[in-house]
């Protein structure tokens, strides 16, 4: 794998992705979260990630190397947070009982960190250098939105893959741009998975106005905390 990343960056990054997608994809289609090979897959793909990272010293380039310095610069993160617990708005519930719960939490988490290592972490580092910070804005978040289409495979309506779709690129403008602006990628990781999390514990007989309410501030927010974020000085950038 270090051949592939110092040959080609953003190969290594869409390699990670596919492996993700195509190593989850069928437990998540014909055993669910709760599955405890779910979890383990995840284990693996978090503990081969975070080796990676570490043996080469990248936890700086990556944002894993502790929290951001000022959070007060970031109005302490807030708007994230108000948004995370979007899933509970409708109410309470589990989605499974018992040990399925516990390896559903667990499996939460991990894509929480999974998710962020890879989308804002390899991918985005890897478009800066060549289509500029924009560019590589645009594309992780897009990417991210994209990637829940998997979902189609896995059983789950049309309609609302679509919306999950539209949902995700917004969080991950959100995610991108928290972690472009503050050099850390802590929070977007707390934050990503505690919004899972809380999908399994949300009240899946709410109407589906709660949930479009949950989409439409989702988006809101993404637009005006990034165009605050946005005019933020920049902090010192290095790839190393």
């Amino acid at each position: 794998m270090r051949k592939l990343y110092e040959k080609n960056e953003i190969w290594f990054a869409v390699i990670w992705i596919l492996v993700y997608c195509f190593a989850t994809i069928p437990i998540r289609g014909n055993l669910g979260d709760e599955s405890i090979w779910m979890t383990i897959v995840l284990l693996v793909i978090a503990a081969g990630a975070t080796a990676f990272i570490k043996i080469n010293h990248l936890e700086k380039k990556y944002g894993l190397t502790g929290w951001p310095r000022n959070t007060k610069r970031y109005l302490f993160f807030i708007p994230m947070w108000i948004l995370v617990t979007g899933n509970l708005w409708g109410g309470f519930g589990k989605a499974c009982d018992g040990t399925g719960q516990v390896f559903a939490v667990i499996s939460m988490l991990l894509i929480g960190y999974v998710e962020e290592v890879i989308f804002r972490g390899f991918l985005f580092k890897a478009l800066i250098p060549k289509d500029g910070i924009r560019l590589a804005i645009i594309i992780s978040s897009v990417t991210f939105g994209i990637g829940h289409i998997v979902n189609l495979f896995t059983g789950q309506a049309d309609l609302e893959t679509v919306i999950q779709v539209l949902f995700a690129v917004a969080w991950g403008f959100i995610f991108t741009l928290v972690f472009y602006k503050c050099q850390s990628l802590i929070p977007c990781i707390i934050a990503h998975g505690l919004v899972n999390v809380f999908s399994r514990f949300a009240n899946e007989s709410h109407s589906n106005m709660t949930a479009w309410i949950y989409m439409c501030a989702t988006i809101l927010t993404a637009v005006v905390y990034g165009i605050y974020l946005v005019r933020l000085p920049d902090e010192e950038h290095s790839n190393s």
